[in-house]
């Protein structure tokens, strides 16, 4: 089970989450002024940044919507991105947060857990309900994997996420239905295979929702460029590694005003680095 690896990944790696949101200002200059293709440009710079952390990070995640902006020749990158990160073993989630009927959910996780664009888990919205979900479970008995939005990191969350209802808040209404479904996709590390995203700026939430989804491994966003540290992670962690905590834009970007050659991704490494460190002091 996909859950189970990213688990063993995040303890014998990091529970560093790298986030390719990958936008063409990213880029350092010599690609920019490459004679490549934009799908090629954007292509070396991922791959460039993979090869650089793939052995330090316990993922990566690929947000499609920076791919989609670009066009065809992003969404052809996209596309090799996902494939060339799996093909060296690497867990690789897409953010794609695909929210719709069943009908239309079952052709996004085909889209997604088959051809062109599969990959290994995918990011979903259960606010519709389970039947924007459910289709993707005969993909979980395949060894594919859900994060399902729960709790997360942007500040206008609360604007619906916290509403209070005779049951408590909104978001612990959607922990408990998340944990739910998820209990007959259990593996051996006692995770199921659809996890939470639960972001790492909201950390005083996070101990009802983790009592909520004992079960449930997380993916927090948040961390560095949107304000959350290894001191709030370490509220999440307190009883042990529970999920990949990702930064985008603090380690792609972390060449910019130091390295605008090919040893950009030196600098992406570094960042990996010191994040992971950030993490384990206050472990």
């Amino acid at each position: 089970m996909i859950m189970d690896k990213l688990y063993r990944n995040a303890l014998d790696k990091s529970p560093v989450c790298v986030g390719l949101d990958t936008r063409y200002g990213y880029l350092p200059q010599y690609l920019k002024d490459g004679d490549m293709s934009l799908e090629d440009k954007l292509l070396e710079f991922n791959t460039r940044i993979i090869d650089a952390t793939a052995d330090i990070a316990g993922c990566f995640k690929v947000q499609i919507a920076c791919y989609e902006a670009l066009g065809l020749a992003g969404l052809r990158a996209f596309a090799r991105t996902v494939a060339y990160a799996r093909g060296k073993g690497a867990v690789v989630i897409s953010d794609v947060k695909r929210g719709d009927i069943s009908s239309t959910a079952a052709e996004y996780a085909q889209g997604h857990f088959t051809g062109d664009f599969e990959t290994d888990i995918m990011t979903v919205n259960a606010y519709m309900g389970e039947d924007a979900v459910s289709p993707y479970y005969p993909y979980l008995e395949r060894g594919k994997g859900l994060f399902v939005l729960v709790k997360t990191s942007n500040a206008s969350s609360v604007d619906f996420q916290d509403k209070r209802t005779e049951a408590g808040a909104l978001y612990e209404e959607v922990a408990s239905a998340v944990s739910r479904w998820g209990a007959p996709y259990i593996g051996e590390s006692g995770y199921s295979a659809i996890g939470a995203v639960v972001g790492c700026t909201y950390p005083e939430q996070f101990d009802v929702i983790r009592k909520l989804m004992p079960n449930t491994f997380f993916l927090i966003p948040g961390y560095g460029a949107q304000g959350g540290t290894g001191k709030d992670i370490a509220q999440f962690f307190r009883h042990g590694i529970c999920g990949v905590v990702n930064s985008s834009r603090g380690i792609i970007t972390a060449h910019k005003g130091k390295a605008e050659g090919a040893d950009f991704a030196e600098h992406a490494r570094a960042a990996v680095v010191r994040m992971k460190e950030d993490i384990a002091a206050w472990l």
